[in-house]
C-alpha cells in the first residue's frame, strides 16, 4: 500500500510540474499572440520613465498630464496658447440650398468652407464668393510630452477635448485689427455683427486642452509613435483620464507574474515526483541528480512543445534544457548500472 501510494503521489506531482509550466508558458504565449495584434510586446511604465535603449520598438501605457514644452502659434493672427492643438476656424456667411422633398429655398447662414451657388438650382440672386480670403488651419505645439515620451503628430491629433479659446486682439497685426473686431468669441469683419451680410467673415479658435491623458503607443527613441505592425491599421490609443491597462487593451490577458519562480517551482515538483517513483531503497546524490534530469526532461519537454512555431530562441533554450536533462537522467542509470 506504501509503495502504490508513493507512486500514485510521484505520478501528481509529475503531472503537476508539467501542467504548471504549461499554464505558465501558454500565459506568456497567450499575451505575446494578443500584443502582436496590437503591433508588439507591450510594456506598462506608468508616470513614464525615461525610456531606456532596450525598450525601442516596445508597446507601452504611460499617463500623465500633457506638458507643453513649445506651444503652437498662429502667425497670421498672432495668436498663441499653452495647448497641444490650436485650429483656427474660419467661417463665411453664404447662401445655401436647402431641398425637402421637392422644394427648393435658400437662406444664409454661417459656414466654414465656400458653397459652390453655381450648382445651386436657382443661381440668380444667391451669389457666394468663390473663395475665402482667409483659410482655417491647425498649428501643432513644437514639442508635447507625456511623462519622459514626446508625442508624435498622430497621437498628438488624437488628443481627444476641444475648448474655445477667446482670441487676443491685442496680439493680431495691425492690417487684420484694421479689418476685423471682437465680438463675443469670434473676429469678425461684420460692420454689425448681430446682423451680419453676406461674405462676412468671422474667425474663432479652438484649442485641445493639456489634460491628464493616457498614451498607448510604440516607442521610437523618446517619442511615441503609432506602431507599424498594428493588425487594426491604427497603432495607438489615446484615452482622457488615467486608464489601466486592461482598459486600454481588454483584450490583452495580463502576463503571468513570478515566472522564472514558477519555473523553478515546476522543476522542482517534477524532480520530486520522479524521485518518489524511483524503486524504493537508500537514496543517494545519483538518485537526487537522476530525478533532476527527469524532472528537467519533462518540463524542458513540455515547455518546448508550446514555444515550437511561435519563438525559436525560447523553444531552443526549453529544448536544451530537456536535452540537457536527458543527458543527466542516462549518465546517472548507466552509472547505477555499472
Amino acid at each position: 500500500m506504501q509503495q502504490w501510494l508513493r507512486r500514485v503521489l510521484g505520478a501528481l506531482l509529475l503531472l503537476s510540474g508539467a501542467g504548471l509550466v504549461a499554464m505558465t508558458e501558454q500565459g506568456l504565449l497567450d499575451n505575446r499572440h494578443a500584443s502582436d495584434r496590437h503591433g508588439g510586446q507591450i510594456l506598462d511604465v506608468g508616470t513614464g520613465d525615461s525610456p531606456r535603449t532596450e525598450q525601442h520598438g516596445y508597446l507601452v501605457r504611460v499617463a500623465g498630464p500633457v506638458n507643453v514644452v513649445e506651444e503652437p502659434y498662429d502667425p497670421e493672427f498672432g495668436q498663441r496658447a499653452k495647448v497641444p492643438v490650436l485650429t483656427r476656424r474660419v467661417e463665411m456667411f453664404q447662401w445655401r440650398e436647402i431641398r425637402v422633398g421637392g422644394d427648393v429655398h435658400y437662406e444664409q447662414d454661417w459656414v466654414d468652407r465656400p458653397v459652390d451657388s453655381r450648382r445651386f438650382a436657382k443661381p440668380s440672386g444667391h451669389t457666394n464668393p468663390e473663395r475665402f480670403p482667409v483659410e482655417g488651419k491647425q498649428f501643432d505645439a513644437g514639442q508635447a510630452r507625456v511623462g519622459a515620451y514626446a508625442l508624435s503628430p498622430p497621437v498628438l491629433h488624437a488628443l481627444p477635448g476641444s475648448d474655445v479659446l477667446a482670441p487676443d486682439m491685442k496680439a493680431v497685426p495691425a492690417n487684420l485689427a484694421a479689418s476685423f473686431a471682437l465680438y463675443d468669441h469670434y473676429l469678425t469683419t461684420s460692420t454689425h455683427p448681430e446682423q451680419p451680410r453676406l461674405g462676412d467673415l468671422r474667425v474663432s479658435w479652438e484649442a485641445v486642452p493639456a489634460q491628464l491623458v493616457t498614451v498607448f503607443a510604440q516607442i521610437d527613441g523618446d517619442q511615441l509613435v503609432p506602431a507599424v505592425h498594428a493588425a487594426d491599421g491604427k497603432g495607438f490609443d489615446v484615452q482622457s483620464g488615467d486608464r489601466s491597462l486592461v482598459d486600454v487593451v481588454p483584450d490583452v490577458p495580463a502576463s503571468p507574474s513570478f515566472v522564472w519562480l514558477r519555473r523553478l517551482a515546476a522543476l522542482f515538483l517534477a524532480a520530486c515526483g520522479a524521485l518518489l517513483l524511483l524503486p524504493e531503497r537508500p537514496r543517494t546524490h545519483h538518485d537526487l541528480m537522476l530525478s533532476v534530469g527527469a524532472g528537467a526532461l519533462l518540463v524542458g519537454a513540455v515547455a518546448c512543445v508550446l514555444w515550437l512555431g511561435t519563438d525559436i530562441a525560447a523553444g531552443g533554450i526549453w529544448f536544451g534544457i530537456a536535452l540537457l536533462g536527458m543527458a543527466t537522467a542516462v549518465w546517472r542509470i548507466r552509472a547505477t548500472a555499472e
